[in-house]
């Protein structure tokens, strides 16, 4: 197979017609990068408090020669590197991790322990990858900066803070990423994939992650005595009916053929045995890919709660969502046929796979929506013989599991010269026109 000759040094990747032999440096470039992948991984942070990543990230692309912007909306780093007249390209990298408690017995696992917004301690990780994120963004700094010759234009280097929460691009773009830097011709970002061996990527066009909604419902009871429920109007039954009413939004409500997801994450209640609150509070989840979809299905939440309430004679409940849903992640079609022959050259056309739309929230889709053709495509991270373990026991680990993690060094070798010859293959040879 031709990736198992690139994993081996065997198979030289022809570069933009040039003899760089971006193979070995690619080889190289991924070796010299699993220490600070590890590095990372030790040490993760949660949503908005990235400051030693973002400082390590920062550190990094100085190095590799980059003008480097620090605290920029939030903890966001913005690495600068201007190489002639030619196109800009933006590549985007999160830097947060997640609140979860890591089982994978690695020798350099995260015993990380940090506080929630409300006060809770909690172990953290970098179960979504993010920390192979940050290190393959180092990896492919370095790999361009040492392949100038092969460019001409601007490259801009984002490191994102909160891409769990949704928030990180939206802060970015706020504290005007665009207009204090060049704005993009186009945007490309990769994510691992738990589900994929090595060697494999996939590339879509068209809707790559849903349209995120976060509800919040509190079902208003009137509190009291356990042991007099007919005094009281117990919140707990009527927010159980309502979570119960809620799917049938999307096994009966919806059309078959729009794919969405209602999932309620957190239901709580009371603080004693004998004690009938005065209110029940759920959190839920809204997953959808169509306009149409989502507007069904956020007033069909409004209409079930409110009639639940009405049948208990309880006061009205309160209903609060999204300001604005975290949007779909849309492949740029153009963008993709651009960087395919890229990709095509690092790993054969076989091991260049489509999928269905992920479920999924990501917030790189905020820069499609301000107009900018942008690419996310995503990274098998897993060894063949550790997929063949995993597939064996009948599990194989999901991103955001306590047992996930890539096979990095791997990994690199395929993600490093993936996304830096496709930011090759978008500014080679060309000279853009000043913009008006």
């Amino acid at each position: 197979m031709r990736i198992l000759l690139l994993l081996l040094g065997l198979f030289p990747i022809t570069s933009s017609g040039s003899d760089h032999n971006s193979e070995r440096l690619a080889v190289k470039l991924a070796k010299e990068l699993v220490p600070l992948y590890q590095k990372l991984h030790q040490n993760p942070e949660l949503s908005y408090k990235e400051e030693k990543t973002a400082a390590t990230f920062a550190a990094e692309l100085k190095n590799a020669g980059f003008e480097v912007t620090t605290s920029f909306g939030g903890t966001g780093v913005v690495g600068l590197l201007k190489n002639g007249r030619g196109p800009t390209v933006m590549l985007r990298t999160d830097l947060d991790a997640l609140p979860v408690t890591e089982a994978t017995g690695l020798s350099f696992a995260s015993k990380e322990k940090q506080k929630t917004p409300g006060g809770a301690e909690v172990g953290v990780m970098h179960a979504c990858g993010h920390d192979l994120h940050i290190t393959n963004t180092v990896g492919v700094a370095n790999y361009l900066f040492q392949s100038k010759a092969l460019w001409s234009g601007t490259l801009v280097i984002i490191g994102q803070p909160a891409e769990e929460k949704g928030g990180g691009a939206k802060a970015m773009l706020e504290a005007g990423l665009f207009k204090k830097f060049p704005k993009p011709d186009y945007a490309l970002a990769l994510h691992v994939d738990s589900s994929q061996s090595v060697g494999n990527i996939t590339l879509n066009t068209g809707p790559v992650t849903a349209n995120v909604d976060s509800i919040d419902i509190t079902m208003i009871g009137r509190g009291g005595h356990g042991a007099r429920p007919q005094d009281t109007i117990d919140p707990i039954p009527m927010a159980s009916e309502l979570v119960l009413a809620l799917q049938t939004l999307i096994s009966r409500e919806k059309d078959p053929s729009a794919p969405a997801v209602l999932t309620i994450g957190s239901f709580h209640s009371g603080t004693k045995h004998n004690i009938i609150s005065d209110s029940a509070e759920l959190q839920l989840t809204l997953r959808t890919f169509s306009k149409e979809t989502r507007e069904k299905l956020l007033e069909g939440i409004k209409r079930k709660a409110n009639a639940i309430a009405v049948s208990y004679g309880a006061p009205a409940p309160r209903i609060k969502g999204s300001e604005e849903p975290v949007p779909s992640v849309i492949n740029d079609g153009k963008t993709v046929e651009k960087i395919r022959p890229a990709l095509q050259r690092i790993i054969g056309a076989s091991h260049i796979m489509t999928s269905e739309p992920w479920t999924v929230g990501e917030d790189f889709s905020r820069f499609g929506k301000e107009g900018v053709p942008s690419v996310m495509f995503t990274l098998g991270t897993l060894s063949e013989s550790r997929l063949k373990q995993y597939k064996s026991k009948g599990t194989v680990p999901t991103i955001h599991s306590a047992n996930y993690f890539p096979s990095a060094e791997e990994s690199l070798q395929v993600g490093i010269p993936a996304m830096a010859e496709s930011v090759i293959e978008l500014m080679k040879n060309s000279v853009a026109q000043p913009k008006k």
